[in-house]
């Protein structure tokens, strides 16, 4: 693949679709790369970003029966969304996802999920083989270890995949504060999701309606 820089290998909402990839209980017991209650915060503020800049958002489990629903905060999101539920181990190999995703007409194709060494990677691959343009957001994915969950992602780079976290994400759809079409719901995300930088803006709010005490 060529290099990705320049301007328009920047993420724009109206060219990317997402797709959640396994986030279910039986993925969480063993998630060991990162804090579980940090990768569900970080996969329902993706989740939360996408719906407030309309990018399509295609949900998939692998075997719900068995290893669980996909985690009720990222199901609120998309109420009455069908989740498309696979016995295949490779998403990418699901034709329903697949002609999801490309009944959405976006060419940027933006991945989290459940173990990032398996599920994740195993997609990533196949679509950078065959021409997609490929983002996988790390802190809302994650993996049986922190050895696993790093080589997965440089075996993605070296595959041609852009990696991106979901704060830098949704500051890409933004890109201009000047839009302000979405930029109240997503300052909103931030101080349910971005922890010390949604309580700054809190504070800063409060600093700014709090009264300069009169000089003595």
């Amino acid at each position: 693949m060529p290099p990705r820089n320049g301007l328009a290998s920047l993420l724009r909402p109206e060219d990317s679709v997402v797709v959640l990839i396994d986030h279910q209980p039986f993925q969480l017991t063993n998630l060991n790369s990162h804090d579980p209650q940090m990768v569900v915060n970080n996969a329902t503020a993706l989740a939360k970003a996408a719906r407030a800049f309309d990018v399509p958002t295609i949900l998939t489990s692998v075997l719900a029966e068995r290893g669980g629903l996909i985690f009720p905060q990222i199901t609120d999101v998309f109420p009455g969304q069908e989740v498309i539920d696979r016995t295949l181990i490779n998403t990418w190999e699901d034709s329903a996802v697949v002609d999801a995703v490309k009944a959405t007409g976006r060419k940027q194709l933006i991945i989290a999920g459940l173990w990032t060494e398996v599920c994740v990677a195993m997609p990533v691959i196949q679509a950078l083989g065959e021409g997609w343009d490929v983002t996988v957001v790390t802190d809302a994915s994650g993996a049986v270890s922190v050895e696993a969950h790093e080589v997965a992602i440089q075996r993605m780079i070296r595959a041609g995949a852009n990696m991106m976290t979901w704060l830098a994400v949704a500051a890409e759809w933004q890109r201009d504060w000047a839009r302000t079409e979405h930029a109240t719901q997503l300052t909103d995300i931030l101080k349910h999701h971005a922890a010390g930088s949604g309580i700054a803006f809190l504070w800063e709010q409060q600093l700014l309606n709090t009264p300069v005490p009169a000089g003595g």
